[in-house]
C-alpha cells in the first residue's frame, strides 16, 4: 500500500509527463482579449472566498456558523445542513446569505493529510455521469471518475437542503456554489446537477483553484449551460492537472490572479497570458499559490 508521500511523488510525477506545454498560438488578439478586473469587480468576490474557506471546518461548527475569521466575515449566513468526515466524503455545508440574497452550498478541497481524499485526486480515469443524476447531459461527456464517485455521495442530500433552503426564503431566486481544489471540481459538478433538478433558480458557480474535472464535451457542456467563474492563483499548479494528455480540458471563466496582484479575466482555457502561459509544467508552480491569498483570503480553517 502506497503512503500518502509517495503517491504524492507518483501523481507529480504523472503529471509533469502528461502535462501539456503552453500552446503555441499565442496571438496577438489572444493577449488583447484578456482584460483587468477592477477593485469592486475584485471584492465581490471576497465574501465567496471566506464562503469557500469556510468549508474546510468541521460541519458542527458550520452548521453552528461558528468558525473564526471565516464565518464572521459572512455574519449573516443561516446555515441549514452540513456533513462530510473530511476523508471518504469531504466536507460540504448548505445555507443562505441575506447579504448576497443567495443560497450558498460550498465544498471542502483536499485535504492531503487525508489518504482518501488524496486517493481522490490521484485516480484521473474518466466516466460517463450517472444518467439519474444528470438527465439529459450528452453521454458523450466524461468526467474525473474520483470527482464524480465522491460528488455522487453528497448529490441528493445537498439537493434537499437546497429545496429546503429555498422554501425557507422564497423571496430568493439565487444559488452559488462554491468550492476550493477538490472542493472546487464538486461544486462544479453540483452547479451542472442542481439546475437539472431545481427549476426557476438561477444558479452561478464559483471556484477556486480549480483541476481539470472532465472532457472537451465536458467544458463545451458547462459553456452552454452553467455561469462558471473559476479563479487561479498565480503559480498554483491543480488548475494544469489532470492533464491534457488525458484527455482533460477547463471550461472557460478562468480569472488569472498575477504576480503583480492584478486580476485578469481569460477568455478561454489556453490563453498563454493566464494559468496555462504562467504554469507550463508543475515544476513551474508553486504549491503555496494554492492555497491564496485570493484577495486576502488563505483558503482553510
Amino acid at each position: 500500500m502506497k503512503t500518502a508521500s509517495s503517491l504524492l511523488q507518483s501523481i507529480v510525477f504523472v503529471a509533469t509527463v502528461v502535462s501539456a506545454a503552453p500552446t503555441l498560438e499565442t496571438s496577438l488578439f489572444a493577449r488583447q482579449a484578456i482584460s483587468t478586473l477592477s477593485t469592486a469587480q475584485i471584492a465581490s468576490f471576497k465574501p465567496f472566498s471566506f464562503f469557500a474557506s469556510a468549508a474546510y471546518c468541521q460541519p458542527a461548527r458550520t452548521l453552528a456558523w461558528s468558525c473564526g475569521a471565516n464565518c464572521n466575515a459572512n455574519a449573516d449566513f443561516i446555515p441549514t445542513a452540513s456533513g462530510g468526515d473530511g476523508s471518504s466524503t469531504q466536507f460540504w455545508y448548505v445555507g443562505f446569505s441575506p447579504s448576497q440574497n443567495s443560497v450558498i452550498v460550498a465544498h471542502q478541497g483536499t485535504d492531503t493529510s487525508k489518504i482518501q481524499a488524496l486517493l481522490t485526486d490521484a485516480e484521473a480515469v474518466q466516466g460517463k455521469l450517472d444518467a439519474s443524476l444528470f438527465p439529459g447531459v450528452p453521454s458523450a461527456v466524461t468526467v474525473h471518475d474520483g470527482f464524480r464517485n465522491d460528488h455522487a455521495k453528497t448529490a441528493p442530500t445537498i439537493l434537499a437542503a437546497v429545496q429546503r433552503t429555498l422554501s425557507a426564503h422564497p423571496a430568493s431566486k439565487q444559488v452559488t456554489v462554491v468550492g476550493h481544489s477538490l472542493g472546487a471540481a464538486l461544486a462544479l459538478l453540483d452547479g451542472i446537477y442542481l439546475p437539472l433538478h431545481i427549476s426557476g433558480v438561477t444558479f452561478r458557480t464559483i471556484g477556486y483553484g480549480m483541476p481539470r474535472v472532465g472532457n472537451q464535451d465536458f467544458a463545451n457542456y458547462v459553456d452552454s449551460h452553467i455561469s462558471l467563474t473559476h479563479i487561479n492563483n498565480r503559480e498554483d499548479f491543480v488548475p494544469i492537472l489532470p492533464g491534457r494528455f488525458l484527455g482533460y480540458s477547463h471550461p472557460a471563466g478562468e480569472v488569472h490572479i498575477q504576480d503583480s496582484g492584478a486580476w485578469t479575466s481569460c477568455p478561454d482555457n489556453t490563453n498563454s497570458a493566464c494559468t496555462v502561459g504562467d504554469v507550463g509544467n508543475i515544476f513551474e508552480g508553486d504549491a503555496g499559490d494554492h492555497s491564496g491569498p485570493y484577495d486576502g483570503v488563505n483558503m482553510g480553517c
